[in-house]
């Protein structure tokens, strides 16, 4: 158990002042990034599975 203790404090000393922290303002700048790409992605994928999906209702509308 006392392990155990020391393990968890350890930590806790490591995370409160070894980690470095990003600032609010970067952590805001990486969202909207992700935001955007994702939207981005999300249409790319969106626009292929229309052409897709349209290509084949011709095929089987043709033949």
């Amino acid at each position: 158990m006392e392990r155990l203790k020391k393990y968890i404090a350890e930590s806790w000393e490591e995370i409160r002042n070894k980690v470095s922290w990003t600032s609010y303002k970067e952590l805001q700048g990486s969202a909207i990034l992700v935001l955007v790409a994702s939207t981005i992605f999300a249409l790319v994928i969106g626009a292929m599975d229309w052409v897709f999906n349209k290509s084949l209702e011709w095929f089987y509308r043709e033949f």
